[in-house]
């Protein structure tokens, strides 16, 4: 039996805007104020996992155990089937630079490495998400999602974040970076894992 989350507060444990901004949106329908890991001060745990759940575990636990509050953590990333699954848990870890994340220079890495291996079109993908509830108790809740698609190159649109302008959905002609808001979140990742946490914590 899922765990009922019934507090007013939860904590997001990210210090990524745009996830922050996007799990706000999808969660206002549900009267849940939204806290930021930054809003409280709180030290990004080294992700030291090789899978989704578990540096989504790292992130959710020692962010409840450190506020005393539940705290929801999300652990998300591309995986591209020509490349073995890669950039895959290390999805950030490829836009890193000395001054910050630059994730122009990710995407380009991803066009490059395909194109030197000649991998054939489509070029299929998926994003994936995992959400990790936990509770100071040391309880947890796991909810994967996925969106599956393709990339492709040039890079298009200026929505969204990381690598959707490069991403387009199955049953879509336009990449992720060229949609709204709306409708990215009606299809995302994080979309389908937020409804499996919204039905289990919440129904």
């Amino acid at each position: 039996m899922t765990r009922k989350f019934t507090g007013s507060r939860l904590l997001i444990a990210t210090h990524n805007q745009g996830k922050l901004d996007e799990m706000t949106r999808l969660l206002a329908p549900f009267g849940v104020q939204v806290i930021g890991a930054a809003e409280m001060n709180l030290a990004e745990p080294d992700e030291t996992e090789v899978t989704f759940v578990g540096n989504a575990r790292i992130k959710a636990h020692a962010a409840a155990k450190a506020t005393g509050m539940p705290a929801l953590s999300d652990d998300s990333g591309i995986e591209i089937d020509a490349l073995d699954g890669a950039p895959g848990v290390y999805t950030a870890d490829w836009s890193e630079t000395p001054t910050g994340r630059d994730f122009v220079m990710a995407m380009t890495r991803t066009h490059n490495e395909l194109e030197a291996i000649g991998a054939p079109h489509p070029r299929t993908a998926r994003f994936c998400c995992t959400l990790v509830i936990a509770w100071p108790d040391g309880h947890d809740e796991v909810f994967p999602g996925e969106m599956s698609g393709r990339v492709t190159w040039p890079m298009r649109g200026e929505q969204g974040h990381g690598y959707d302008p490069i991403f387009i959905p199955d049953a879509s002609d336009i990449t992720l970076g060229e949609m709204t808001r709306e409708q990215k979140n009606k299809i995302s990742h994080r979309a389908n894992a937020v409804a499996k946490f919204t039905a289990g914590c919440f129904g």
